[in-house]
């Protein structure tokens, strides 16, 4: 209720050297406190007179700051739930991009595997060429075959004393006879391929065989002919061959004999 007239009409005596408490108290003691009393409340109003707009001015910030943080409480509320939409939509993304490379990976293994056939099917296609030419091979040595097996007898049966030449004429004849009896073989029979394999071939010549076509014939029929063969052996392979080859049989040699190997050549 102190106004600024009231103020100023103190200030006359506020200004008075005497106008303290020390001296109030000597003069009256009793009311000496209202001396204090009345210079504390003009220095208040001096003071309250720059605090009530600032608290005026506070009271307006305050709604202010009301107003702006209920502002602030709704945009967090919208905050939060587009935050959770976010989340949702994430999640849903992140599903979906999961989904989207398996789907990748599963057309990748897809299209590996298509490929694979690709070429299993490509493959398969050559491979049916060969087996129908093979498969059309085994039935012209399925017909040949009593040809070529007559051959084959004869040539273990009779050839043996021969050389090279005359074994060749031999199978010359017979080739022609068999025209003469309409007994089919095959035109490019290979005695040696077909009565022993390579690997048996390799063996003996690691044994002490020589490698050429009339001592591996002569290999052929010292193994596949039903009787003994006598072995002319002037350069002694036969005899090396022999003894390497029968080593883990139990082969007896008698130093009064001498092994023959083969025929004549």
């Amino acid at each position: 209720s102190i106004t600024g007239e009231t103020v100023e009409l103190l200030e006359p005596y506020l200004d008075m050297e005497d106008y303290n408490l020390e001296t109030a108290k000597k003069v009256c003691g009793n009311v000496a406190g209202l001396c204090s009393w009345t210079q504390a409340m003009a220095y208040f109003y001096s003071i309250n007179k720059e605090v009530l707009p600032l608290k005026a001015n506070l009271a307006l910030q305050e709604g202010r700051l009301a107003a702006a943080q209920m502002e602030l409480n709704s945009a967090q509320i919208q905050l939060d739930e587009k935050q959770m939409e976010l989340d949702e939509v994430q999640a849903m993304y992140d599903a979906a991009m999961k989904e989207r490379q398996a789907l990748l990976d599963g057309a990748e293994t897809c299209r590996r595997k298509m490929n694979n056939a690709t070429a299993l099917i490509e493959g398969l296609g050559g491979e049916k060429l060969r087996w129908t030419a093979s498969s059309k091979n085994f039935q012209n040595q399925i017909i040949d075959l009593v040809g070529n097996v007559l051959l084959a007898t004869g040539f273990l049966s009779y050839s043996g004393p021969f050389n090279q030449e005359y074994r060749n004429l031999l199978l010359q004849l017979w080739k022609k006879e068999m025209d003469n009896k309409k007994i089919p073989y095959s035109n490019n029979l290979n005695l040696t391929s077909m009565l022993v394999d390579n690997a048996t071939v390799g063996e003996w010549n690691l044994q002490g065989l020589p490698n050429d076509d009339l001592s591996i014939q002569n290999g052929i029929i010292v193994t596949k002919a039903s009787r003994y063969p006598l072995l002319i052996d002037p350069q002694g392979q036969g005899k090396i061959w022999i003894k390497n080859k029968e080593r883990n049989n139990g082969l007896q040699v008698n130093s009064s004999f001498t092994i023959f190997f083969m025929c004549v050549s």
